[in-house]
């Protein structure tokens, strides 16, 4: 069975979409995100934005390979958004990514049932409206050589068809590709037998 080296991910963050219940709006939000401090930028700016809301519940996935997630009911029953929202992401099976469910109440309680209910039919169709991308799992390496021995690596880049992220041209030259991840021992091979060019892994 070959390694997976691909993942699901959303391209954008989408426009708002709002689902209706008994008098209560929910709103929800799909952000492409990175890291935890994503996480806490979006909520503080839909906070700032819907400051008359009553929840601002939400679930994120971040990672590839080594996955962490987090699902705040943000003062609803327990479990009855957080986990709704999560099941959705986990469902459309992508990653990097941030759904927020704003809530305005609107004067009926729903029950633990009708929050459910709502808080994953809200986060099913905010990912129904979201772009979803397939990207690479890539492993990045640093190669150092001499500024003699330009030509070498930059043939093998071209050949290979790497990704350069980034690269520092001078007496001492570095640079940087993003290899995915099921061609990554090939192309570490490729370099390290090559005489005055060091290749490590980021």
């Amino acid at each position: 069975m070959t390694e997976k080296d691909t993942y699901k991910t959303i391209n954008t963050s989408t426009e708002a979409i709002l689902f209706k219940d008994k008098n209560s709006k929910f709103f929800g939000y799909a952000y492409p995100i990175t890291s935890e401090d994503d996480v806490k930028l979006h909520i503080n700016n839909l906070k700032k934005e819907h400051h008359a809301a009553r929840h601002w519940c939400y679930a994120y996935q971040i990672g590839t390979e080594n996955i962490s997630y987090r699902a705040n009911d943000d003062g609803e029953p327990n479990n009855s958004a957080g986990m709704p929202i999560y099941g959705q992401i986990q469902s459309f099976n992508v990653t990097n990514v941030l759904i927020v469910v704003v809530r305005y109440f609107g004067g009926v309680k729903l029950g633990v049932g009708g929050l459910i209910n709502a808080y994953k039919t809200t986060a099913q169709l905010t990912l129904e409206s979201s772009k979803i991308i397939e990207k690479t799992i890539n492993v990045n390496y640093l190669i150092s050589f001499g500024y003699k021995n330009m030509n070498t690596v930059m043939r093998i880049i071209k050949e290979q068809n790497l990704n350069i992220t980034n690269q520092k041209l001078e007496m001492d030259c570095q640079i940087t590709i993003a290899v995915r991840k099921k061609n990554a021992n090939q192309v570490f091979k490729t370099f390290s037998h090559l005489f005055e060019i060091n290749i490590e892994q980021l």
